[in-house]
């Protein structure tokens, strides 16, 4: 009754088991004083006291689920809700897994994380205007990491059966966290308020650029969307969960200029060679590498892949895991 009622809050308890002296990563905190711009000048317990993360009982000091959150060299270590897990799919369901990767380095650790990780992972087209090239992502910035950083900020941390997940898929992005709407924000007020189930945790975020809007996350995912011309976003939630959807781009929006289509033929050639030649140094390379080593999406990898095996340039031999890839023909790449 007390979580259901917001009297009794997750980031605000003391976690027993955390030895702030030991276990307190400095630099997380400097790094944090920096992004918000606060004053790094006292000494260390001062500053965990100011921020509200470090209190004294009988006599002892002792840190905030908030605290460990943020600033424990291994947060999940001692919280099992803490981590975030990205992964990319090949097709628009969950059958076949091309990259998957767990982030455990703090709040703002697994923000930028889940955010690099989408950024290596979601397409960019490219648009021609005069002598001018524009990068155009698959998915506006602003939506994606409001949708990332509502997810850390509105988690329930008490539910350790799921983890945070942002996930890509062929067709859309979702960006899914245990916890549905509290109970003391009513459904029809979705989007209109702002009532965190974290209340210490949002307060920490606030003072960052990442929630300097705390309240207006909704209506800013919506705005992004329907500046880019994309569908708009889907929202699911009930008592236990909540997800937002983020679906692609149509390809007519990128592909109405010569240029952007010439542009896309050209790199899509030159990435064929760079993983026939990747493939032939070494065969048992993964998608992952492939996607690092070329500089583009692990969706691009695979579907420069489909495009080699079709023209019997390539080919797998053996299973997925445990097989390698056989270069036909490197020389006359399409």
């Amino acid at each position: 009754m007390g979580i259901r009622s917001g009297r009794l809050r997750f980031d605000e308890q003391v976690c027993g088991a955390f030895d702030w002296l030991n276990d307190t990563d400095e630099k997380k905190v400097f790094a944090y004083l920096r992004t918000a711009g606060l004053n790094a000048a006292l000494p260390l317990q001062d500053i965990l006291s100011n921020l509200e993360v470090l209190n004294v009982e009988n006599g002892k000091a002792v840190m905030s689920n908030a605290g460990v959150l943020l600033f424990a060299k291994n947060p999940g270590h001692f919280l099992k809700s803490a981590p975030v897990v990205c992964a990319v799919y090949q097709n628009d369901d969950k059958a076949v897994i091309l990259d998957r990767k767990i982030y455990d380095d703090g709040l703002l650790g697994n923000i930028e994380g889940a955010l690099t990780y989408l950024k290596r992972h979601i397409d960019v087209r490219f648009e021609i205007q005069s002598l001018e090239r524009n990068e155009i992502p698959g998915y506006p910035e602003a939506a994606v990491r409001e949708a990332v950083v509502n997810a850390v900020m509105h988690r329930d941390y008490f539910d350790v059966s799921g983890d945070i997940m942002v996930e890509v898929f062929r067709n859309r992005i979702v960006v899914s966290n245990p916890g549905g709407l509290v109970s003391w924000l009513r459904p029809e007020d979705f989007g209109k308020y702002s009532r965190t189930r974290n209340r210490l945790i949002a307060s920490m975020l606030m003072r960052t650029p990442y929630a300097e809007k705390m309240g207006t996350g909704i209506l800013r995912i919506g705005q992004a969307l329907k500046d880019a011309g994309l569908p708009e976003a889907e929202f699911s939630y009930d008592e236990f969960s909540f997800s937002v959807s983020l679906f692609a781009s149509r390809p007519a929006a990128f592909s109405s200029r010569k240029g952007s289509q010439k542009t896309s033929q050209k790199g899509s050639q030159k990435t064929s060679q760079k993983i026939l030649e990747a493939m032939g140094n070494n065969p048992e390379i993964t998608i992952a590498e492939l996607s690092e080593r070329c500089g583009v999406s692990t969706r691009s990898i695979q579907n420069n892949i489909n495009k080699l095996k079709k023209l019997k340039r390539l080919r797998r031999e053996g299973p997925d895991k445990g097989g390698c890839w056989k270069v036909l023909d490197v020389e006359n790449v399409q």
